[in-house]
């Protein structure tokens, strides 16, 4: 009997001890460029203490209403076709950087990939195989790399919206050839209606949340705008037995950077490295001591490391600016 009971406490230990050591994703959006990746390129991620990256090829679509995605072509950058998407996993792989690979769409104009939809059943059927024909190019590509983690999807929500059944045979399609583990990247403003959660392994979200209307909001300001974010993503995380990835987070360098933290339009708004800065320790105090989350991804890291970002620079990018070495000590320690 005593036998038994010894067995039964180690067993306990041990899965008490697995379950609290649980290595954080400590990612950064590995930027597609038109060059190879070089070891110079890949120095500065490891030197952040990243031990995820993720890596972006992208498809191109010439309207919103438009069914046809272009991709893998020689008019487009390296980085972001299969070739160089390739290039950029091993290269990362032989520095101990593990990886999320996340096939994007862009659409001609800037135009915000949430309202992509069709206006006929014909385009939505010509749609589903033409984004079919691209996500499973990757899907083969991150199954013969041993890459971790398919992001699915990026910001799709109208697509998702309209055509569920046609997302459900997907998942079950890339399932026949990747055994990895598979996200979808969900806008921040349209995670909760995403329906397919419980059938991939990770609740993915764009985390843009709006948290202060101020022009340099304390890191106190911003933890206390989370709250309520933070228990509706708590919540939907324990509703569906899934841990949560931010698959992308990161703030402008600039004034009310977390007032609209998604826009992307260039602006001459001044420079504003205290709001980078604090917004980049509210996030990472916030969340990642928390058992499910599972960690994220910083927008975005560009593969010229020595000339990117730097305290002149408005944008996203922590490279060369103090919230990169908040990045790095927040890495080293979690």
């Amino acid at each position: 009997m005593m036998k038994k009971l010894g067995l039964l406490f180690l067993c306990m230990f041990q899965f008490s001890c697995s379950s609290q050591i649980k290595e954080k994703i400590n990612g950064v959006s590995f930027v597609a460029s038109p060059e190879k990746a070089e070891q110079k390129n890949i120095d500065g991620v490891v030197k952040v203490n990243a031990n995820y990256a993720a890596v972006m090829p992208f498809g191109f679509i010439r309207t919103i209403n438009s069914p046809h995605i272009i991709f893998d072509t020689e008019k487009q950058w390296y980085g972001e076709t299969k070739k160089g998407a390739k290039q950029y996993i091993e290269l990362l792989q032989k520095n101990n950087i593990q990886v999320m690979l996340k096939p994007q769409i862009w659409i001609w104009g800037g135009e915000f990939t949430g309202t992509l939809q069709m206006k006929t059943e014909e385009d939505w059927v010509a749609l589903e195989k033409s984004y079919t024909n691209f996500i499973m190019a990757y899907a083969d590509l991150a199954q013969e790399t041993n890459t971790p983690i398919l992001c699915i999807g990026t910001e799709l929500e109208q697509f998702v919206k309209h055509r569920p059944k046609y997302w459900e045979e997907l998942i079950l399609e890339i399932k026949r050839i990747y055994k990895g583990k598979l996200t979808y990247a969900a806008n921040w403003d349209e995670y909760k209606r995403t329906p397919f959660w419980s059938t991939i392994d990770y609740i993915g979200i764009d985390a843009y949340f709006p948290l202060s209307d101020k022009k340099t909001p304390t890191v106190s300001e911003l933890k206390d705008g989370w709250l309520t974010h933070k228990q509706a993503i708590k919540e939907l995380s324990i509703t569906n037995n899934k841990p949560v990835l931010f698959t992308e987070y990161g703030y402008r360098s600039t004034d009310y950077n977390a007032k609209k933290p998604w826009a992307v339009d260039r602006h001459e708004n001044p420079v504003n490295l205290v709001a980078q800065s604090n917004a980049t320790k509210a996030i990472l105090e916030g969340f990642w001591k928390e058992d499910w989350f599972a960690g994220g991804f910083v927008w975005k890291w560009f593969i010229a490391k020595e000339t990117a970002g730097g305290e002149k620079d408005n944008r996203f990018t922590p490279q060369n600016k103090p919230a990169e070495n908040i990045i790095r000590e927040y890495y080293k320690e979690n």
